[in-house]
């Protein structure tokens, strides 16, 4: 996929700046001036002035989301369940944050700064390999630490 999308778009593969792109989308349409950033200069100025599927990863984001309903739908998996308490809420807003956080600092998140960066032979994929692997382990502790991991009951399918 992600050579794919480098020969048809002409840059490596990335998630999250669409997600960038949303938030961007969304505070201009509260009222708020995004364009006058100046990350939103330059050739990005033309992602966030288009629909949300004008740019190639929005359009991937999109497919993505959709091709998992659809997929769990036809599995006949699909089945949300929104029970959800207010510690698990509340670190589930803390984690997408940091994580949301990281991914702009590290210039992307695993698929963009791994994936981009190592192939392309940039410090910066080995350095979010470093960091990435450091940060699973601690969030793995955490998790357990919290009591959040799920009993380890295998079911069979």
């Amino acid at each position: 996929v992600g050579i794919g999308f480098f020969a048809l778009v002409g840059r490596p593969w990335g998630i999250t700046y669409g997600f960038a792109v949303w938030g961007a989308q969304a505070a201009d349409a509260l009222g708020l001036d995004p364009g006058s950033l100046s990350y939103w200069q330059g050739w990005r100025k033309g992602d966030l002035a288009g629909s949300l599927i004008s740019s190639p990863t929005n359009a991937s984001n999109l497919g993505i989301l959709i091709g998992a309903l659809m997929a769990s739908g036809l599995a006949g998996r699909f089945a949300p369940v929104w029970r959800l308490s207010g510690r698990d809420l509340l670190t589930a807003i803390a984690g997408g944050l940091l994580m949301g956080y990281g991914a702009r600092l590290a210039y992307g998140c695993n698929i963009g700064a791994y994936l981009g960066g190592m192939t392309s032979g940039s410090l910066h994929g080995l350095w979010w390999l470093i960091w990435g692997f450091l940060g699973s382990t601690i969030g793995v502790g955490l998790r357990s630490w919290l009591s959040m991991d799920p009993p380890l009951n295998p079911q069979r399918i």
